[in-house]
């Protein structure tokens, strides 16, 4: 009796043959990198993934408080970027087998997803990280439709016509005829609720379906808080919300001003770069702290700065300024 597979549904997944080979290794590479080619996964070594990580939480979608948790515990991070990186060599590795597929499509679905929720802002050209998301999310759903068909080894186990392939569980979750009642209208609102994330992503983190066009991802931006005085010390909250994420801010200048705008405590670029890290209270493994020429701010890190103000008598409607190096300032009252 010819299998069913052999027909329409070994077409399909024929057809997607180098859609699962290129997502497959989209994923399974990202193992390959991290462990393989250059060890990520060490907190202590540069270039470290829990670092990348906490470049998503200024603006992440639904999923903030995930990250802040881990960025802010930092064994908690490691043994999930671990579990991460192994479960997209996984699902990476099979999908280019072609066992399983409709299970790892699956993963791919909810790995693109936390992606696009995660870091769908990011991107300083072309809105890189919501492209790799939507696109994941909605590669996954056609994966999970067309299982795969020939060169998989799902299609291995069922041209052997094994018991197990002729359970409805195999169809399922590996490949061959889907078995689902009324096919046409579940696809259909599967693909509207893809489209609509996509539609309401882009304009979420972007504008990019009405409204004025933006993009985080190009100026860093800073948020100053929690100004207190005690004494002689100044103390304020940093937090950086926007930029690029491949480089930090590089903070030349602290200056407190008086009400008629006059400097009267200033920090140059030469004292920032040998600031003392006593005075720097990181809160997430993304650490501000001073640089060769500067003090450096990555994506997403928060930490409370100390001053000394010896001397200062600051009085009401005093301001603290931040200079960037490229010119950019930002300000905050002195309470």
């Amino acid at each position: 009796m010819k299998n069913h597979f052999d027909g329409t549904a070994n077409s399909a997944g024929l057809f997607t043959l180098s859609l699962r080979w290129v997502i497959g290794w989209t994923y399974f590479s990202a193992f390959w990198r991290r462990l393989i080619l250059d060890n990520k996964l060490i907190p202590e070594e540069a270039g470290y993934i829990g670092e990348k990580f906490n470049h998503f939480l200024p603006n992440a979608l639904g999923i903030k408080p995930v990250i802040e948790y881990l960025v802010s515990n930092p064994d908690a991070l490691q043994i999930s970027m671990i579990t991460f990186t192994i479960i997209e060599a996984i699902v990476g590795l099979l999908l280019i087998l072609g066992l399983f597929t409709r299970l790892m499509s699956i993963g791919v679905l909810f790995l693109a997803l936390g992606i696009l929720l995660g870091s769908g802002w990011l991107g300083t050209t072309c809105l890189d990280e919501w492209q790799i998301g939507v696109l994941g999310v909605a590669s996954g759903f056609v994966l999970f439709l067309t299982g795969s068909g020939a060169y998989s080894v799902d299609n291995y186990l069922l041209k052997k016509n094994y018991n197990f392939t002729r359970k409805k569980w195999f169809g399922t979750l590996a490949s061959g005829e889907l078995k689902i009642d009324n096919l046409r209208p579940k696809v259909l609102i599967m693909s509207i609720l893809i489209f609509g994330l996509t539609l309401y992503t882009n304009q979420y983190f972007h504008g990019g379906v009405f409204g004025t066009l933006h993009n985080k991802s190009v100026k860093p931006k800073v948020e100053i808080s929690n100004v207190q005085q005690k004494g002689s010390q100044l103390t304020f909250r940093l937090f950086r919300v926007e930029g690029a994420d491949v480089y930090g801010s590089f903070l030349i200048g602290i200056d407190v001003l008086d009400e008629n705008n006059n400097v009267v405590k200033s920090i140059n670029q030469t004292d920032l770069s040998k600031f003392s890290p006593d005075q720097i209270q990181n809160h997430y493994v993304a650490k501000i702290k001073p640089g060769k020429h500067s003090m450096i701010l990555p994506l997403g890190a928060k930490a409370d700065v100390t001053i000394d103000v010896s001397g200062v008598d600051l009085g009401r409607d005093f301001t603290l300024k931040l200079i960037d190096v490229s010119g950019i300032e930002w300000t905050a009252e002195i309470p």
